[in-house]
């Protein structure tokens, strides 16, 4: 029988192995104009970064790294600090409640919908953080009797309002740029968690590279997310496609369905339910 029907896929267990980075030789080789691309995106997901953490993980010398990044910080996007840099516009984001990744978010809203529609009243759902989850939780006014664990601050109190829900979250350490609670303290909150569904999600997703994500901190995490869930969703807006990111969670057996908005190709649909993924289209 095909474990993805069986609700718990006996597969799950590849989830368990966090793999950090994808081809060493080829973070070793990049040029400079793409290692800074990825380093700016760490800082988008993270906040921050020691500069002893990124020459580790781009297998390039601390110089080469503090010479990223002052050239990112006169571009404008962050601020050198000791041993280190910050995105500058951290501050403003927590004080707002606001989110970094506001882009596509008409695709975003589609996914929201269709994946809001696959909740259920009673049910226990597991939200990741991130702007399309936030479309997601932002459908649920309306439903009755909910249990939902999130990692994401926003998300909490948008939901904790509703006096039916229950909101639960875990510990952690937080991270200003996805206002989200991250790293082994939050892996360890799932360890007896069951739900019924996750909505989970990524920075890229592709048939070869599988979830991709643009730093390290949240593997673990996403891991544990998915071992407790019974049927898990990724919501992806198209233009994460065939986009490929510096830590790999693992392949695509990980997720059921896909959910993504009508920006998708035929070609990469087809590919998806080639492997055995699920594709819904929000449109």
């Amino acid at each position: 029988m095909d474990s993805r029907s069986t609700g718990r896929p006996a597969n799950r267990t590849a989830a368990r192995t966090v793999r950090p980075g994808r081809d060493p030789d080829r973070l070793e080789g990049l040029l400079a104009e793409p290692r800074r691309a990825r380093i700016l995106a760490w800082l988008q997901e993270e906040g921050s970064a020691r500069v002893k953490d990124l020459s580790r993980a781009f297998r390039v010398s601390e110089a080469t790294i503090r010479q990223d990044l002052e050239r990112l910080d006169a571009e404008g996007h962050i601020s050198r600090e000791h041993g280190g840099a910050y995105l500058r516009s951290v501050p403003e984001q927590v004080q707002s409640l606001s989110l970094q990744h506001l882009v596509n978010m008409e695709a975003k809203r589609k996914i929201g919908r269709v994946a809001a529609g696959l909740i259920a009243d009673d049910e226990t759902v597991i939200l990741d953080a991130g702007s399309t989850t936030t479309e997601v939780a932002a459908n649920l006014r309306d439903r009755q009797n909910l249990t939902v664990i999130t990692n994401a601050l926003n998300i909490a109190l948008m939901l904790g309002a509703i006096p039916s829900f229950t909101i639960h979250m875990p510990g952690g350490q937080f991270k200003a740029p996805t206002l989200s609670l991250s790293g082994e303290k939050s892996a360890e909150f799932f360890s007896n968690i069951f739900a019924d569904k996750l909505f989970l999600a990524t920075g890229g997703v592709s048939i070869d590279a599988g979830l991709t994500y643009p730093s390290l901190a949240d593997l673990s995490l996403k891991s544990a997310m998915i071992r407790s869930a019974s049927k898990v969703y990724l919501v992806a807006d198209s233009a994460k496609i065939n986009r490929v990111l510096f830590s790999s969670l693992g392949k695509l057996d990980l997720v059921h369905t896909l959910i993504v908005d009508d920006g998708i190709s035929d070609e990469d649909r087809r590919g998806f339910q080639r492997i055995g993924v699920e594709v819904m289209v929000g449109s």
